[in-house]
């Protein structure tokens, strides 16, 4: 069954730190790139960062560059994204994907 679950999300400071997780069952993330979005309200959904299958790069939008962490696990078949000095803008659900697949989101508030 192919399927993506995302946690981790919650109610933050700015400055504050999140760790969110993608489980992909169904998937082999060796093989295939995985990519976080958010879609803040009122806005498009845009994409925050993205890992590669073999190799395991990553890439990440300006916006979060230097803050924001991709990794994964490939025994556990699930991907992080560690978001550090979070900002009032960060506020946003957070979707991972593989190919056409999304997972359901997860909220991530940032707010003083």
């Amino acid at each position: 069954q192919v399927q993506l679950v995302e946690s981790g999300g919650g109610l933050v400071r700015p400055g504050g730190s999140l760790t969110l997780s993608c489980s992909a069952s169904g998937f082999d993330l060796q093989s295939r790139a995985i990519a976080w979005f958010r879609q803040a309200p009122g806005k498009e959904r845009e994409g925050v960062s993205c890992i590669s299958g073999p190799f395991g790069a990553d890439y990440y939008a300006d916006s979060v560059m230097g803050r924001f962490t991709i990794s994964k696990d490939n025994a556990k078949n699930t991907v992080y994204l560690q978001m550090n000095n979070l900002k009032l803008e960060d506020t946003a659900v957070y979707y991972c994907r593989i190919t056409a697949y999304w997972g359901q989101g997860t909220q991530v508030t940032v707010s003083s």
